[in-house]
């Protein structure tokens, strides 16, 4: 099968491709710039055009090997180029998880997947450092570099496919896993889902689409109403052993460890899933003093705050919102989740996606109903907020960039230009 990836650079398709390629498949792509992702496809032998999409690659490639699917992301236009001629070529189109979703079942893998409103990137970290640790043949693919291995990897010897599985345009409904773990549920993606009941029978129908499903008790139980291939987990199972940063991370860990006996792996992971290096993006440490976290929820960030307290009495948070669809729908659950903050910097949101009928909200329309409103200043990307960032990192005080836009790239290239 011969396939191209339309914007083969991206973090969610070029995992995929590489795990094509590995799987035997014949890959090529395109992508707008050169990027390290597209290096490292390029180093296996892919071919990929970089620059403009507008389909003469493509007509040039399908000419010399018909191109049997062509794989875009949610991102891509329905006008694009590249799309449009797949559609007057007869190729099929399908977004990724389609493709992954063939492959899985051709290879005749048994998917664990790995889903969740928070805590799924990090999840599937841990459940795929650990059987790694354990020698066991594994094919996977995660959505975030990582330092043990490629974001996404084919073996032919694995028995297993993990996998991070995002219910965004119901991504995850593609799926029927061998084995379901759900982190989390609290509801999200308002393009997706319009309302809450929308969302949480999403879940239930991906909890339906799994063989067997492990679960936290304190979580939504009642999506899982008469689902006998659900085993709730009950908070008193956390194992508190098993030491990371963070009492959630605690408990998806406790979840990799429960997975792995259902697997018929008996050994004690604890030290293992202790040693787990983390991910990145996943309060990743920058440099001293100064940590980069893609949490965007309301939940997201009081958990990550209760890990960072676990490390400094001072946090300092830098805090971007994602989407301003999404702050429609979280203005007022932005409560109590920052006081574990002794300041805030509140950013503008980063826009990405946006209904062009709803009006830009203001960090002031978002922070009136904080409970610590006097800890919270009204910043932007700018000197002066840098400024502030140096001045508490010299003073001790932990500093937290967080959100999905683009404070981990300023913080970064700050810290470039410093050096």
């Amino acid at each position: 099968m011969n396939i191209f990836f339309s914007g083969i650079g991206g973090v969610g398709i070029g995992p995929l491709a590489e795990i094509a390629h590995d799987a035997g498949y014949k890959v090529a792509g395109s992508d707008r710039s050169t990027s390290l992702m597209t290096d490292n496809l390029m180093a296996l032998g892919i071919e990929i055009h970089i620059g403009d999409q507008d389909g003469q690659f493509l007509q040039t490639y399908h000419d010399k090997q018909p191109v049997d699917w062509l794989i875009y992301t949610a991102a891509l236009p329905a006008n694009h180029p590249e799309l449009v001629l797949a559609k007057k070529l007869g190729i099929k189109i399908a977004k990724r998880d389609e493709l992954l979703a063939h492959i899985i079942s051709e290879k005749k893998l048994q998917l664990i997947a790995v889903a969740g409103t928070h805590g799924k990137t990090t999840t599937t970290g841990m459940l795929i450092w650990t059987l790694q640790q354990l020698g066991v043949p594994l094919s996977y693919s995660i959505g975030t570099t990582i330092s043990f291995g490629p974001s996404g990897k084919f073996d032919p010897a694995s028995r297993f496919f993990v996998y991070e599985c995002d219910e965004f345009d119901r991504n995850f409904l593609h799926f029927h896993p061998y084995l379901s773990l759900i982190t989390s549920i609290d509801y999200d993606h308002p393009d997706t889902y319009p309302t809450d009941e929308e969302y949480l029978e999403a879940f239930s129908q991906f909890a339906r689409q799994s063989n067997q499903v492990f679960a936290w008790d304190d979580q939504h139980a009642e999506v899982f109403y008469d689902q006998n291939q659900v085993s709730l987990i009950e908070p008193i199972q956390l194992n508190e052993n098993i030491k990371v940063g963070g009492q959630h991370n605690r408990r998806n860990a406790t979840l990799v460890q429960i997975a792995l006996k259902r697997l018929d792996i008996n050994q004690d992971t604890t030290d293992i899933l202790s040693r787990f290096p983390g991910t990145d993006r996943r309060f990743e440490r920058l440099a001293d003093n100064l940590y980069s976290d893609y949490g965007h929820h309301p939940a997201e960030i009081a958990a990550t705050l209760q890990m960072a307290r676990e490390q400094s009495d001072h946090i300092v948070l830098i805090y971007q919102p994602h989407q301003n669809v999404r702050q429609h729908e979280l203005r007022d659950k932005y409560t109590d989740q920052f006081e574990l903050a002794e300041d805030v910097y509140w950013l503008p949101t980063y826009l990405s996606r946006e209904d062009p009928k709803l009006a830009i909200l203001q960090p002031k329309d978002l922070i009136k109903n904080i409970t610590n409103k006097s800890s919270v200043h009204i910043a932007d990307f700018n000197d002066e907020l840098w400024n502030v960032i140096q001045k508490a990192r010299s003073e001790g005080k932990l500093v937290l960039g967080m959100g999905a836009g683009a404070i981990d790239s300023w913080l970064r290239t700050k810290l470039s230009q410093e050096n």
